[in-house]
């Protein structure tokens, strides 16, 4: 399943912290505090591991930096989103919450 940058929390980490070191981990994209906004909490269904949920921390920012495929990341693609939302292959984070957001829905 595709999926956004992102894990799990280390030990005394801030979702803020996490982000930033999840998204240069896997993309090489670089953010300070400030260039990232909270857009809240969501629960749902883990996209590859059966019968459980997850809470994930979502943020947002703009760059106009190309990510790079890095740790984690096996494959990566650029979809408009509404094209996304047709695609059997998106987590379900991606298809509840992310994508209905940018398109409005």
């Amino acid at each position: 399943m595709f999926m956004q940058p992102g894990g799990k929390l280390e030990p005394d980490e801030t979702p803020l912290a996490a982000v930033l070191r999840e998204v240069q981990e896997e993309t090489g994209l670089i953010f300070a505090p400030d260039e990232v906004i909270s857009m809240g909490l969501w629960k749902g269904a883990a996209a590859n591991e059966a019968d459980t949920d997850i809470h994930a921390h979502l943020f947002a920012a703009r760059t106009e930096a190309a990510p790079n495929i890095r740790a984690e990341i096996e494959a990566m693609m650029w979809l408009d989103p509404a094209e996304a939302m047709e695609r059997e292959d998106i987590a379900p984070l991606l298809r509840l919450k992310v994508l209905p957001g940018l398109l409005g829905v």
